[in-house]
């Protein structure tokens, strides 16, 4: 409570003959002002626990603001009056114990209700249905621009949370002594205050204040954890704690836009900077990783959807560093982007591992950069941004292989338009490169093909249940899945060529039954050659595997069926005690089944011949095809 500095009463003016009505009124308006204001300023007051903007009170609250407009504008007429008046000194002493206690109850309103106008209380319902624009932010010159600023002001406070008489209160008291002078002493408390909560939300939010020094030495665990917490503060910090700050600030000082800017600049800015600095920090770490990528992607997204609403809460002139710091730390993190996206295709172009993949399965290479891209392209909208001026340049000259029909694969920008497209359809053409290059190890052709077959497999599989399809488009996807189907053509020439030559091109032609004996004999040895040889051999897509065994069914069945039908008599021959056929039309159907399926078919195999070896390869098959079945191919 303020002081008594006055007299309870107005000192009388000395007798004269000549006291102007003027002056008479001027005394009587004094004295009833004096009677509103001492009760809350005189020393009774001062020691009561009863306080002038509480909820008893509020009407009293309301007469003494009046009352403290009213003794300003009677000094007004006392100066013109009598500037000598010894009221005159009187009412300046009341004025300033009016101030003083307004001061200290703005500081009380604004300590007492701190839960209530917490940033987030004040934001958590003026968030997004409250936008600023310019008018809300310019300096207040003339009487339409401050009445345009009090209609947004009240605008935004109408949609805000919070304890709305303490915000009530604190825009009374505000309103009060910035029309009577008093706006120094104000804001100070005010700054003090608000600041002071900033800076301790922002320590709640583990913010901590870095040198780029300091983020340089840092390993990349502990960044990594660093950049975990700066993503989880960044949205609170923006959405609630910068913006509540904003609509508190803006309702409160809604009759000056020039006190709202200077009072939000300086309670937010040193912790917006804290904030907004620490992504240009990270970005300039010494070893930046292809692994390490889409933590900055994090950053750069998150950044990015926040810059309108950083632009708008910042709009001020003094916040110019603030939005500058926000575009310098998108920028950096593009930076870092494209060259932990360079070092990544260097990676793929410097893959020098010879050794074959055991069975033709899917390169680690392959599933690596898939993997990597399937991630990379749920960031499209912030790569879009970050490769959109990024020249690919694509070297000379490429394997003749990568180039499909329909397309020049080679050229990925004779194909796209998009940046971000153009730049995935390259990195997987520089992978596609170097697996064409692993399948020439592979001493059995047939097995490099198929090899080429499952590794393109997967990739056309990543691409079309990811985000991948909508960069690259359904006609990227037919095309390779139409090289697929090549690879598949010429793996089942290759690895089942032989079988199906013994077949004779129309099998009902008659034939005698030792050339039936010697073709069936010849058979047999052929496909058990064919069949032991891919027992190791796997498919982990379970598409590829069916359409292969499907479309091999398809050119093997048929011709057996109907050989076996007119040659039966053969399959019958017996020879030293042995039958000669091992391999009845539904013994085939069962050995492929098992081969590539692995799961089906497998007892039939194992007693549908004399043999052992008939048995040897169901039995292998059946394992190692059961490994494949339990294979993803993703």
């Amino acid at each position: 409570m303020g002081k008594h500095l006055f007299r309870s009463s107005p000192p009388p003016e000395k007798p004269t003959a000549h006291l102007s009505l003027a002056e008479s009124a001027v005394q009587e308006c004094m004295s009833n002002i004096n009677t509103v204001i001492s009760k809350w300023t005189s020393p009774a007051a001062s020691s009561s626990d009863e306080f002038l903007f509480s909820t008893n009170s509020r009407r009293e609250a309301e007469e003494f603001v009046t009352a403290v407009r009213h003794l300003q504008s009677t000094m007004h007429r006392l100066v013109s009056v009598n500037p000598s008046s010894e009221k005159l000194i009187y009412a300046q002493n009341l004025m300033q114990s009016a101030m003083k206690l307004l001061e200290s109850e703005f500081h009380r309103v604004l300590k007492a209700n701190r839960e209530y106008l917490d940033p987030e209380c004040v934001s958590v319902r003026s968030y997004r249905s409250s936008r600023f624009s310019t008018s809300t932010t310019t300096s207040v010159s003339d009487s339409e621009d401050e009445s345009s600023y009090e209609e947004n002001a009240d605008e935004e406070h109408r949609f805000s949370g919070g304890d709305s008489d303490a915000m009530d209160d604190l825009k009374m008291i505000a309103d009060c002594m910035i029309s009577t002078g008093y706006a120094k002493e104000c804001v100070r408390v005010y700054k003090t205050v608000r600041k002071s909560i900033v800076d301790e939300t922002l320590h709640n939010l583990q913010m901590e204040r870095f040198n780029l020094h300091q983020v340089q030495k840092m390993d990349w665990e502990i960044l990594e954890s660093k950049i975990k917490t700066w993503l989880k503060a960044v949205k609170l910090a923006v959405r609630k704690l910068f913006f509540g700050e904003r609509i508190l600030a803006d309702h409160v000082f809604s009759s000056s836009g020039l006190i709202v800017e200077s009072s939000f600049t300086e309670i937010t800015q040193e912790g917006a900077l804290i904030l907004f600095t620490f992504p240009e920090y990270a970005s300039k770490i010494k070893k930046l990783t292809p692994e390490k990528m889409f933590r900055f992607l994090d950053m750069y997204e998150a950044l990015a959807n926040l810059y309108v609403e950083i632009e708008s809460i910042f709009y001020f002139e003094s916040a110019a560093a603030v939005r500058s710091q926000v575009i310098n730390s998108l920028a950096r993190l593009g930076d870092a982007t494209r060259l932990m996206m360079t070092d990544f295709e260097s990676a793929i172009q410097k893959e020098t591992s010879k050794t074959p993949i055991i069975g033709g399965g899917v390169h680690p290479l392959t599933r690596y950069v898939m993997n990597y891209l399937s991630f990379l392209a749920d960031y499209s909208d912030s790569i879009s941004a970050i490769f959109e001026n990024w020249k690919l340049s694509v070297p000379t000259p490429l394997p003749d292989s990568l180039y499909i029909s329909g397309g020049d694969e080679a050229n990925p920008e004779d194909l796209y338009s998009s940046p971000v497209s153009v730049r995935i359809a390259w990195v997987i053409l520089l992978t596609l490169c170097k697996i064409d290059g692993k399948a020439q190890p592979y001493k059995d052709v047939a097995l490099s093909y198929l090899f080429l077959a499952n590794n393109l497999q997967y990739v056309v599989v990543k691409v079309r249940s990811s985000t991948l399809k909508v960069l690259l488009g359904d006609d990227w996807v037919f095309r390779h899945e139409e090289k697929v189907k090549l690879y598949a053509d010429k793996f089942e020439k290759l690895a089942w060529g032989r079988v199906l030559d013994l077949l004779p091109e129309i099998p009902t032609d008659e034939i005698s039954p030792e050339e039936a004996k010697v073709l069936v004999a010849r058979f047999n040895d052929e496909f058990e050659t064919s069949y032991r040889k891919q027992t190791s051999w796997v498919i982990p897509d379970p598409k590829l595997r069916d359409q292969i065994k499907i479309t091999l069914s398809q050119k093997l069945m048929l011709v057996c069926t109907e050989f076996y039908r007119m040659n039966r008599f053969a399959y019958g021959m017996v020879g030293d005690n042995e039958a000669i056929s091992r391999y009845t039309p539904e013994d085939i159907g069962n050995y492929l089944s098992d081969l590539y399926f692995g799961s089906r078919g497998s007892g039939s195999v194992s007693t549908a011949g004399g043999s052992g070896s008939g048995s040897g390869s169901g039995t292998g098959s059946s394992s190692t095809g059961k490994a494949r079945g339990g294979r993803s191919s993703h």
